[in-house]
């Protein structure tokens, strides 16, 4: 279950040493020479599938456990297929931790093929109810997308899934290494007091506003609208796939006039043509958004839902 043994931490921080460039050191071990350069070695090794879970195993393992991403930053999560070398930290680690809900449906493969018999998979979506795409694409959203899953797969852009997530990243840190058991519980009951804080901030401001509809290029907020009693409507659906025809481009039209839209909303790693031009055409702003699919703006994953949560209030206002 350790695979960080003396011997490769000794190595890892003469090469530290020896090294005039940090930034050449590969990327899933930098968390293990941040932990040697305090003369803590990190128990466990886990690989993450994108940004929101590399930033809940963070906050919860911290210097007691070295976390490493599949999907890299720029990469469109929707439609990742990793490639040999961007499954290699699967072969050294113990715990493998995916959001689940259909979000990575390459995993199974990569597990497979990774060849680690005592390797760990948690899907960090057990216990959250799922929305179901038939909910996302007719009660809430009007863009169309092709299936790759039942459910809405978003969860972490929910204040209260994110707790959830972390629980079950703790209680998988906990079955792991029970001597850092205590560790870990401090590590979420803290990082889950920011989220509850975030959560009652903005729950008291939007229960007091009329307006409670928002449109968005992509079909992404549905469970932070669950969370909240807002709607939203989107350009494109759950997947971000494909453009909306002439008539479902119409209907977002007439849809966002009727409901006094001031503004579309987009992600930041995102094409900005659809939400432009539909921002022209109803004479509305363009905001920007953060999926924390991947690592944005050097932000961190309160930081982001608090940028969104104030655009959103702020267009709602």
């Amino acid at each position: 279950m350790h695979k960080f043994k003396g011997f490769l931490l000794l190595l890892l921080v003469f090469s530290l040493s020896a090294c005039s460039d940090i930034a050449q050191i590969s990327a899933e071990y930098e968390s293990v020479l941040a932990a040697a350069a305090f003369g803590e070695a990190p128990v466990l090794n886990v690989t993450v599938t994108f940004d929101a879970l590399y930033e809940f195993a963070s906050a919860i393992g911290s210097g007691r456990v070295s976390v490493s991403r599949i999907i890299p930053d720029g990469a469109n999560a929707h439609h990742f297929e990793p490639r040999a070398r961007d499954l290699s930290a699967l072969r050294y680690a113990d715990l493998f931790i995916k959001s689940g809900l259909g979000f990575e449906p390459w995993a199974n493969a990569a597990v497979r093929a990774a060849g680690n018999d005592s390797l760990i998979v948690i899907e960090a979506s057990k216990g959250i109810e799922p929305i179901a795409l038939d909910c996302v694409d007719h009660c809430h959203s009007h863009g169309h997308s092709h299936r790759h899953s039942t459910y809405d797969p978003h969860i972490w852009l929910s204040l209260r899934n994110a707790g959830t997530m972390a629980e079950n990243i703790k209680l998988a840190f906990i079955d792991a290494d029970p001597v850092g058991a205590d560790y870990y519980r401090q590590n979420l009951a803290e990082f889950a007091g920011h989220l509850d804080a975030l959560f009652d901030e903005y729950y008291r401001q939007f229960q007091n506003l009329e307006n409670r509809t928002i449109v968005v290029s992509h079909a992404v907020f549905a469970y932070l609208c669950r969370d909240f009693g807002l709607v939203q409507n989107s350009i494109q659906g759950v997947f971000a796939e494909g453009e909306p025809n002439a008539r479902a481009l119409a209907g977002l039209v007439e849809f966002s006039r009727n409901n006094n839209v001031t503004a579309v909303l987009t992600e930041r790693l995102a094409s900005p043509i659809l939400a432009e031009s539909l921002a022209n055409e109803i004479d509305a702003d363009v905001k920007i958004v953060y999926t924390i699919e991947n690592a944005e703006d050097g932000l961190s994953y309160l930081e982001r839902m608090a940028k969104n949560l104030a655009v959103i209030y702020e267009v709602l206002r």
